[in-house]
């Protein structure tokens, strides 16, 4: 988990340079999210902590505005737009690796 929080903190203080939708969410274990579909294989070998991670990196990249402590304690919500995650305009690839991390967080009983 040590390596994505600062992977996350770092594509997110460039995310607040740069603004939504022009920073990657960029990470060791699975790559860029924004730019190539992982596949699942890849995310089944992450935890839940690392899944929701990954999937919170992207929506915060693109200017989501988070809600729960959890969320807040690590993204910063300066610059944020979009109070509904369904607005937030994610890429094919950023689309297809939400839900696939989604499906993963599901069949591992991720809370």
């Amino acid at each position: 988990m040590v390596r994505f929080a600062k992977i996350a903190v770092a594509t997110g203080l460039l995310a607040m340079i740069a603004g939504p939708a022009l920073a990657d969410s960029c990470f060791e274990d699975v790559g860029c999210a924004g730019s190539h579909y992982i596949p699942k294989s890849q995310l089944r070998q992450l935890s839940c902590d690392a899944l929701w991670t990954v999937r919170n990196t992207i929506y915060h990249n693109n200017g989501y505005c988070f809600r729960t402590q959890r969320a807040l304690s690590l993204y910063s919500n300066d610059g944020c737009q979009y109070q509904n995650s369904g607005d937030v305009p994610l890429n094919q690839y950023e689309r297809k690796n939400v839900a696939n991390i989604r499906s993963v967080e599901q069949s591992k009983g991720c809370p």
